[in-house]
């Protein structure tokens, strides 16, 4: 399940997207109450977007945040692989993060892992291949 600091995050790129390339920073309390995620949370999840390389800060009167790639080149599964880490719902399927199973006899023929392995292609296959573009687009065709 998704957590709620994945959804602050997509919320909070989902609004910056909003913003076309160029445009002046925008300030944190704005992203905080335009896009409803407490200001404490913001602050922790914009700076793990930072870090990643997904958005850019600028400090000062002037300052705040803006998108580091065009809304169409960043998509929804790197914004939630770096608030919350590999999609995969068990290590021993995680591309990034795997880890055999303790439990398991054979792990090539596993059910368990079998199944998991396709949540996981599919799960990715949809998250990685809608980006931030695509999001706000079926978010205004929905309105």
């Amino acid at each position: 399940m998704l957590t709620q600091r994945s959804r602050y995050a997509l919320r909070a790129m989902l609004y910056l997207a909003h913003y076309p390339a160029g445009s002046r920073p925008v300030p944190m309390k704005r992203i905080a109450g335009e896009a409803n995620v407490p200001r404490k949370f913001l602050e922790l999840i914009l700076a793990d977007l930072r870090m990643a390389g997904l958005i850019h800060s600028y400090r000062g009167k002037a300052g705040g945040y803006c998108l580091s790639r065009p809304i169409h080149l960043i998509s929804l599964g790197e914004v939630i692989r770096v608030i919350e880490g590999p999609l995969a719902l068990v290590p021993c399927v995680s591309r990034t993060a795997y880890k055999p199973c303790n439990d398991c006899r054979d792990e090539a023929s596993c059910a368990i892992r079998i199944a998991m392995a396709r949540v996981r292609d599919e799960t990715a296959r949809i998250l990685d291949g809608t980006s931030l573009a695509d999001a706000n687009a079926e978010d205004l065709a929905a309105a």
